[in-house]
């Protein structure tokens, strides 16, 4: 925390995000679902390798979600979408809190000056409640869909992520787990 602190000179309000993203396409997700006896639902299934990549990052305290469609995961893009955030929060500093992905370490990678990241421990999907933002949009999105498309499923995805974000409480409900509300940033 101490070079976040450094970082912020300007003493602006702390805005304390959690980043991930997730590939999303035309692979379908087939899910249980409910019929009436003696029916048996059938659910077809597309095995299309087409998708592209969501990036999402949420804040647990007041539940904005900003987010970002890529067709690639990589330094360039990740350094993209932290500007994007980066602009959309101007007189915050943001505290990001993500995965140690390549593009999220990479020397080439462009942080905003309002912008402090914090690497989350290897193999600890379990400590970032955005991963939750992706186990929601299959489930209410994609489960049991097929798309005839790439752009079908891109749309889907940008949709169910503009839902989402236009939810504030069920955002701060999905991600503001208990260990979350106790941090304390005022020191910061």
């Amino acid at each position: 925390m101490e070079a976040a602190r450094l970082k912020n000179p300007k003493n602006r309000p702390v805005r304390l995000t959690f980043q991930d993203e997730a590939r999303f396409g035309r692979m379908s997700d087939p899910h249980s679902c409910w019929a009436p006896m003696p029916l048996r639902p059938m659910v077809t299934l597309a095995l299309v390798r087409e998708f592209k990549y969501e990036y999402a990052t949420v804040s647990p305290w007041d539940g904005a979600l900003d987010t970002m469609t890529a067709d690639k995961m990589n330094t360039e893009t990740m350094s993209r979408f932290l500007k994007q955030v980066s602009e959309a929060h101007p007189d915050d500093f943001i505290i990001m809190v993500l995965d140690g992905a390549s593009s999220h370490k990479s020397k080439e990678l462009k942080v905003p000056d309002n912008m402090s990241l914090i690497l989350l421990p290897p193999y600890s999907p379990e400590l970032n409640p955005a991963e939750q933002i992706w186990n929601r949009l299959r489930k209410n999105y994609f489960a049991n869909k097929i798309f005839d498309s790439l752009e079908a499923a891109t749309r889907q995805a940008e949709h169910g992520l503009a839902e989402m974000a236009a939810n504030h409480n069920a955002m701060i409900s999905l991600t503001n787990w208990p260990w979350i509300k106790s941090i304390n940033l005022i020191a910061i």
